[in-house]
């Protein structure tokens, strides 16, 4: 129950002046007031400022009700946002309302985050958030530079691209720190090649990498020979890429499974 229904302004301004006089300890005033340490301050300034005056009145400093024309912004907002969300040609998954708030402020409409986040959840613009599944996650490096996770994206990265672009990233996966990132209109050996170089020439050669099965990384049997009968097998041969890192010295290791992509703590 709020403080200003438990106890009238001249109660709680006599326990203010038992402090100030120096009577009254704060810890006890907190405790009779059941209210925190920050929010004895707060009382403490106004009566302060002017002691006869002070008063526990709750007062809204903002209307009640939110005018039609921001009620409709904001759902202008969230039906754009939950466009972006069913397009899936864009990488957007979920809901983002500070974005949202932002834009209703540049068109001169103000309201609180929650006061969106209820909107949203009345017009079916609402994601609750999934709960983290338990895991074990075994620590598989102890340096930076031990393992760095490459990977590419294709995707149209913007509402307002036309074409899709490839972004290809390297991650260290003990700092968890971005080691490079870079647009490709398509994806080569050259452009992981490319990566690799600046990356190294920025920070040093690393001791691994750890990327997937593509056969722009590796060789696999079955899948990249035409023959019938197979001299090859898996990793007999090394693709250009495999090759500037053997050159390097620099070990590579591959996700047991597409959906091990990217993700280190599946090797």
């Amino acid at each position: 129950m709020q403080l200003h229904k438990r106890f009238t302004s001249d109660q709680v301004k006599a326990l203010l002046k038992g402090y100030h006089q120096g009577i009254l300890d704060r810890s006890a005033i907190e405790e009779i007031l059941g209210i925190s340490k920050t929010r004895f301050f707060a009382l403490l300034t106004q009566y302060r400022r002017d002691a006869d005056k002070f008063a526990l009145g709750y007062r809204r400093s903002t209307p009640t009700r939110i005018p039609v024309s921001a009620e409709r912004a904001i759902e202008r907002e969230l039906m754009l946002e939950k466009d972006l969300i069913e397009d899936a040609t864009l990488p957007i998954t979920t809901y983002n309302y500070s974005a949202v708030k932002d834009r209703l402020i540049k068109h001169g409409v103000t309201v609180s985050l929650p006061t969106i986040i209820e909107r949203a959840k009345d017009l079916g613009c609402y994601q609750p958030r999934p709960r983290k599944k338990a895991h074990d996650r075994e620590v598989i490096t102890t340096a930076i530079g031990a393992l760095i996770q490459h990977d590419a994206s294709h995707h149209r990265w913007s509402p307002y691209a036309k074409e899709r672009w490839v972004l290809v990233t390297s991650l260290d996966d003990f700092s968890r720190k971005l080691m490079y990132a870079d647009f490709f209109e398509r994806e080569t050996t050259w452009a992981h090649i490319k990566a690799a170089e600046t990356l190294m020439h920025t920070y040093g050669i690393p001791l691994r990498y750890y990327v997937d099965s593509l056969r722009v990384f590796r060789f696999v049997q079955g899948r990249d020979s035409f023959w019938r009968k197979h001299v090859l097998q898996t990793d007999e041969a090394d693709p250009q890429w495999r090759q500037v890192m053997r050159i390097l010295g620099v070990d590579v290791t591959y996700a047991l499974s597409p959906q091990a992509k990217g993700n280190a703590s599946y090797y």
